[in-house]
């Protein structure tokens, strides 16, 4: 009976710990969670069992602890696998994000070739940690892809970050062009905005659910109704990648690094003219997105999780990571990681 540990910060990471604690199960192993920010425990529902301190997390002793965040407790027992909380892109900054190595971690496992491959580089170079490569567990629920019937009507998804000057859900002009092609009762629409976005903007957009082809979703603790949307429409929001892997195109307006694979706006009056482009899908377009798909998550089956899980238990149960050099000691960090968590029982023992 393996234990493992599901850890995370924000509720954005709750969809990515789901499909792995329902894999765990599945598989007769126990699963709990530890969160490290207090207001996300309220978004986690009964049947995911929450630690609520670091001497239950100590006394619980997991096998593995799984972490969608940049860090973990070193002094948490177990095989410390990072499982990421994102995407990469737009984060190639190779000293930063994504790609720091922080000395926490014993497997990291990769989305796919545009972080493998770096990751594999680092592994060569530290030689503390191994990489395999498994797919995102958060994208799960978008697979086995579905195509939408040809006779019903499109489902347009809006998402918006909440930085005011990135988004575009605090562009009146957008809003207004938004507003008048719903009221046209062309497509349907779901409407997300960040967690964090102002009040009144969220207030603003909520009202449009008087009409009826509109959905408001106020906190996506799952990728599902994406499954359900034709295209996406948001402006520099990691949602984008998460879409586009379904193999569907998305429009932006005015992101901040616009690629090829994605149609960008830069005025609002642009927009109805690029939805329907989108909604044509193009074939110049659409080889685009299979490209970048191909390097940022080549796996549509839905088993991430398993393979995630799968990784976890090999590099457990391995001879090859008694090969491994030792975590550097970072004493600096796991000073500020015990002060954080005001936990200095063992210091001396686990520094």
């Amino acid at each position: 009976m393996q234990k493992f540990l599901i850890y995370i910060a924000h509720p954005y990471s709750i969809p990515i710990g789901r499909p792995l604690d329902a894999e765990i199960k599945k598989r007769g192993f126990e699963a709990k969670w530890f969160v490290e920010i207090e207001a996300t425990k309220s978004k986690l529902s009964k049947n995911e069992n929450l630690l609520n301190t670091v001497d239950e997390v100590i006394n619980y002793k997991p096998d593995v602890v799984l972490v969608a965040a940049n860090e973990v407790p070193h002094f948490f027992p177990g095989i410390k696998v990072q499982v990421f909380h994102g995407f990469s892109v737009n984060k190639r900054n190779k000293d930063k994000g994504h790609f720091r190595i922080r000395g926490f971690f014993d497997l990291y496992c990769t989305q796919g070739p545009s972080t493998t491959t770096y990751f594999k580089k680092l592994e060569k170079k530290h030689s503390f940690f191994k990489v395999v490569e498994t797919g995102w567990s958060k994208v799960d629920v978008l697979f086995p892809k579905t195509e939408s019937k040809k006779d019903s009507k499109p489902t347009l998804f809006l998402a918006s970050t909440f930085t005011t000057s990135l988004s575009l859900a605090h562009n009146n002009e957008v809003y207004n062009v938004i507003k008048k092609l719903i009221e046209n009762n062309e497509w349907n629409w779901i409407i997300n905005l960040h967690p964090k976005m102002d009040a009144e903007i969220v207030q603003k957009f909520k009202q449009l659910e008087q009409y009826d082809n509109v959905t408001y979703i106020p906190f996506l603790d799952s990728l599902l109704p994406l499954k359900n949307a034709d295209v996406l429409i948001a402006d520099t929001s990691s949602i984008i990648t998460e879409f586009m892997i379904q193999e569907k195109p998305v429009v932006t307006f005015n992101n901040n690094k616009p690629f090829d694979y994605f149609i960008n706006t830069l005025e609002a009056k642009d927009l109805e003219k690029n939805i329907r482009l989108a909604l044509s899908k193009p074939k110049e377009l659409m080889d685009k997105i299979s490209v970048f798909i191909n390097n940022e998550h080549p796996y549509f089956d839905g088993k991430s999780s398993e393979r995630i899980i799968s990784a976890s238990l090999d590099f457990l149960n391995s001879k090859t990571n008694t090969k491994l050099k030792k975590k550097p000691l970072n004493l600096i960090r796991k000073f500020k990681m015990r002060k954080k968590f005001n936990y200095f029982k063992n210091f001396f023992k686990s520094n």
